[in-house]
């Protein structure tokens, strides 16, 4: 599978909503062919270089990204909100004379997915006070007003190990290296054990 890759300073995960804010031409042209063919791009979290300008060095793993909703507000600044598809790893990448990185991907096996285990319950309970606190303050805003949005989209699979474990790796307060090394567990078990365990160590669980 060959994709073209969006190099940003932010780790996507399955499942999870990235909105992005699109002005270089080699982007645009980029949204434009994805939105035309109906096919996904990919993220890889930066590990040398910036988001604007030159070709980057990423992390090998990404994840796809689909193009689920846009508007242009301003013109030349394209607004698009995309969800977290499959995992990929990168083989091998070019870069286009526009500096558009492109590559040869190998999709990666979905999470080992299984029902949240007892001892996790507390992160069931923590990402729906998340979700209740967020609705909320949705509801407290003024009428008409679009500047806030649900950190998550639904539906809420609070019963699923990689969803819960997923939703809330994107809200820890950590680095992203470590979000990066969250979202390349093929485990989801795993994943939330570990979180299970910084929760604690940090007294956000009990």
């Amino acid at each position: 599978m060959r994709i073209a890759l969006f190099p940003l300073n932010a780790v996507l995960f399955p499942g999870g909503m990235l909105p992005l804010r699109v002005f270089e031409a080699r982007y645009m042209d980029m949204v434009r062919d994805c939105m035309r063919e109906q096919s996904a791009f990919g993220v890889c979290l930066i590990t040398q270089g910036t988001e604007v300008g030159r070709a980057t060095h990423t992390e090998a793993v990404g994840c796809l990204a689909n193009i689920v909703d846009w508007d242009m507000q301003q013109l030349g600044v394209l607004n698009i909100r995309c969800r977290g598809g499959q995992r990929f790893r990168v083989l091998d990448r070019v870069v286009e004379p526009n500096g558009l990185s492109r590559a040869q991907v190998e999709l990666l096996d979905h999470d080992d997915d299984r029902p949240v285990a007892p001892e996790h319950a507390p992160c069931v309970d923590l990402l729906r006070r998340i979700i209740d606190d967020a609705r909320a303050q949705q509801a407290a805003q003024d009428d008409g007003d679009e500047g806030f949005s649900l950190p998550f989209d639904p539906p809420y699979q609070l019963d699923s190990s990689a969803w819960v474990g997923n939703r809330i790796c994107e809200v820890l307060p950590v680095p992203l290296k470590a979000k990066q090394k969250l979202m390349e567990l093929d485990d989801a078990h795993t994943r939330l054990a570990i979180i299970t365990r910084y929760l604690k160590q940090h007294a956000v669980l009990k």
